[in-house]
């Protein structure tokens, strides 16, 4: 039976952004399925703030469906779609970004739902939270002037993240594109910002979330390296996969490279769908 390939999206995104890499990979005759985690896709919030013309006062204090979400309940989701997606033969979980944790989170729990999970430049914790990465020497490189210049309200008191991706600066969107499409054109980049959503949950884990040698590190796993990422450094997913291999040293990642920033494989998805289909090769066929 052929795979499913279950698609995670990252943070401020949805499912809608795997269309392209999804039409690929049904031309290549592959079944897949993308996820909109609590709060996004259709169940996301854009308040009339955040519409033409924008009240970045309201914006700032306006709710948003996505407050209270957790980690666990990503991981919960994200589980009931790969139990419906496993009565159909085996299952190939892939990430993407602040999906890499939630991803890792189900593989924790239900090892038994993936035959093969794959990180694209993506967050997969095992020595260390996510956020104190963040402090260390790999991601001395990253520009987080774009992200933190659109960043709306106080997280604390809206209970999420919120970022005005439709600020018309020019410095703002010039530091995103260098961020995370630097590699692609003007359009691409202002067609995908138009994608994102504005707000994000603020769970991203505890100690209890890192990959666990007993159950997430039993599957075999995939480490898709991007080596133009500046927003996730090659340095850095570099780490993920040596600490992964270090935790499961008789189940090291397979590891492929594409030539890519953070978001140009998804604009470009051809050379990602091929990488994939070679992975499905590998699946079982119970």
């Amino acid at each position: 039976m052929q795979p499913t390939f279950v698609l995670v999206h990252g943070a401020f995104a949805n499912s809608f952004s795997f269309a392209p890499l999804q039409a690929e990979l049904g031309l290549l005759g592959h079944r897949s399925v993308a996820v909109d985690l609590p709060g996004h896709g259709f169940a996301a919030t854009y308040p009339s703030a955040y519409r033409a013309p924008q009240d970045l006062e309201g914006l700032a204090h306006a709710p948003g469906s996505i407050k209270g979400v957790t980690l666990a309940d990503n991981a919960t989701h994200l589980i009931g779609i790969l139990e419906r997606a496993k009565r159909n033969g085996p299952v190939i979980l892939v990430s993407h970004s602040r999906g890499g944790i939630t991803a890792t989170v189900a593989a924790n729990r239900r090892p038994d739902l993936i035959d093969r999970i794959v990180y694209v430049s993506a967050w997969c914790p095992v020595d260390l939270d996510v956020s104190a990465y963040y402090a260390e020497p790999e991601m001395a490189t990253v520009d987080v002037t774009g992200l933190a210049s659109a960043m709306v309200g106080n997280p604390a008191e809206l209970g999420l993240l919120r970022a005005n991706f439709r600020t018309a600066d020019p410095d703002v969107l010039a530091s995103l594109k260098a961020a995370f499409l630097a590699d692609g054109t003007d359009d691409e980049f202002m067609a995908f910002l138009n994608t994102f959503q504005p707000d994000e949950n603020l769970d991203a884990g505890t100690p209890d979330d890192r990959a666990q040698a007993d159950t997430w590190g039993r599957i075999p796993k995939t480490y898709v390296r991007l080596s133009e990422d500046t927003s996730m450094p090659l340095a850095m997913q570099d780490r993920m996969i040596r600490e992964g291999d270090a935790l499961t040293p008789e189940n090291p990642y397979d590891v492929r490279t594409l030539t890519s920033s953070h978001l140009k494989w998804l604009v470009d998805p051809a050379p990602a769908a091929r990488v994939l289909g070679d992975l499905a090769a590998l699946a079982p066929t119970h």
